[in-house]
């Protein structure tokens, strides 16, 4: 209902012919007009399309009380949160309740005397659909009091009130929630005899506060989220709380690298400046959803707590830095090249868990493998697959480029090479122009240059190379001088992860 700024009492907002609604029900014939107008609830959500939404829907028709369940990074906080817009612009509310009164129905001790002192001259306020939602994030020190309420020695002293009264009790979260969405974030994480003072909210409506009397009807759309990996690891959803939530709805990571991508060019801060001064073609952005899909199937990284979709955002962020730092220093602008993927290991290093044989190879290790892996997944997407060349013996398109390392020859990729210096570098080797060429004749310079470097990476993850890191950018070099030749006390190879696997 949107707000008429003439109801201002009681009377008038019987004279308007309103009728209150349950929050449930409110969400539901909301959604039932959404629905039929063809408008999108949860737009902006990517890979639910089919699976996620179509049961939180089913949910939210329902009117239960819902638990998103999935890993870290799916979204679960920001449908919660998505769920405001399918309730009502304004709502009238009892002015001054702290528990947001309808005006027909007060539930708290001063709506119902201030209605039954009042009558139809009872002052009404609105309130809008933004302070209806309430969350709260689930920690070891979360209190009963911080969630449903407790006696406050203040109000009491202050009002001369004696404890029996129920004016002293100062009201949680929870009940400050009434008519409206109430999210507990990581609810595992609650201390199970927190979770116990839920079932009664949850099944019958009402709160216990010490030892009140006090039956209050609460009318609100709880919404929960949880880790899986949780309910061994940190804590874990009582049974009989598991129970009376209605709707266990398991979300998931995107099942492609297109969903994927839309997500992380949705989400990444790119800033304007950094769009006019670095181009980043489709091949570097499927690079960086790889890696993730990479790092999800690694033996080094722990399934159960998840790959997050903030992995690849702030992967794309580096990304886009790192060429922007080149061409800040260089002057002009750039394109991303597959060697700025090494600017990225730090968006990586802290967003997976490690297993046991991860942590003993070290998160640096395992990130510049996947990267690694992501280029050797990716590469056959657009060159010849170089072991069935090796088994079926066909003619071999990159004979030329491998005979010129094998003739004792290295190239060094710095990462401040300027546009010009990293064309030069790359055209000396024979070969890689042609090989190009060949499978993309179409392409621009700016995309030529990109799969040239990519076709050096590919064929070091298929061991027809070998790539060392050095302080200042790559090396590429034969693959038997590069298993036999020692490095020197001079030498500008810094034993980098790249050359440990």
């Amino acid at each position: 209902m949107t707000q008429p700024n003439e109801i201002k009492t009681l009377g008038a907002l019987k004279s308007a012919g309103y009728q209150s609604r349950s929050v449930k029900q409110e969400l539901r014939d909301n959604l039932i007009k959404k629905i039929k107008a063809k408008e999108k609830v949860f737009s902006g959500i990517w890979g639910y399309e089919e699976t996620v939404i179509p049961d939180m829907e089913r949910a939210i028709l329902s009117m239960h009380d819902i638990n998103l369940l999935g890993l870290r990074g799916q979204a679960k906080t920001r449908m919660a949160r998505m769920m405001i817009n399918l309730l009502d612009e304004y709502i009238p509310v009892i002015e001054g309740s702290e528990l947001n009164d309808d005006p027909f129905h007060p539930i708290s001790r001063f709506g119902r005397d201030i209605v039954a002192e009042k009558g139809d001259d009872t002052p009404i306020g609105w309130l809008h659909r933004d302070e209806r939602y309430s969350e709260k994030l689930a920690t070891p020190d979360v209190s009963i009091a911080d969630l449903i309420g407790d006696v406050d020695p203040i109000k009491a002293a202050t009002l001369k009130l004696p404890y029996s009264d129920e004016r002293v009790i100062h009201f949680g979260l929870i009940p400050r929630s009434h008519r409206g969405i109430f999210v507990i974030n990581e609810l595992p994480d609650l201390q199970a005899r927190i979770q116990v003072a839920l079932f009664n909210i949850l099944q019958e409506g009402d709160i216990q506060i010490r030892g009140f009397k006090v039956r209050m009807p609460l009318d609100i759309q709880f919404v929960f989220t949880a880790n899986p990996e949780d309910y061994t690891n940190r804590g874990s959803i009582v049974t009989p709380l598991k129970d009376r939530i209605d709707s266990q709805i398991i979300t998931h990571y995107p099942k492609d690298l297109k969903v994927s991508r839309k997500i992380t060019e949705q989400e990444a801060r790119i800033k304007p400046e950094q769009k006019d001064a670095v181009y980043v073609n489709d091949m570097a952005k499927d690079l960086i959803e790889q890696i993730a899909f990479e790092a999800r199937n690694s033996e080094y990284v722990d399934a159960k707590s998840g790959v997050s979709a903030r992995l690849t955002i702030s992967a794309y962020e580096n990304l886009m830095s790192a060429a922007e730092r080149r061409a800040l220093y260089n002057g002009g602008t750039t394109s991303v090249r597959v060697s700025d993927f090494y600017g990225v290991i730090p968006s990586i290093t802290g967003k997976v868990e490690l297993v046991y044989e991860g942590e003993q190879e070290g998160p640096g290790i395992v990130a510049h493998n996947l990267v690694g892996k992501a280029i050797r997944s990716q590469f056959v997407h657009f060159f010849p697959n170089p072991e069935k060349i090796r088994k079926q013996k066909e003619e071999n398109p990159y004979k030329l480029i491998t005979d010129w390392f094998g003739d004792e020859h290295t190239l060094d990729l710095l990462n401040d090479f300027s546009n010009e210096e990293y064309e030069k570098a790359l055209s000396e080797v024979p070969g890689l122009k042609k090989l190009v060429d060949t499978y993309h004749k179409d392409a621009d310079n700016g995309t030529r240059l990109f799969l040239m470097e990519f076709a050096l990476h590919g064929l070091a993850e298929y061991s027809m190379l070998s790539k060392h890191q050095l302080t200042r950018g790559l090396q590429f070099k034969d693959l038997l001088s590069g298993m036999f030749t020692m490095s020197g006390p001079d030498d500008d190879d810094d034993s980098s992860p790249d050359d440990q696997y």
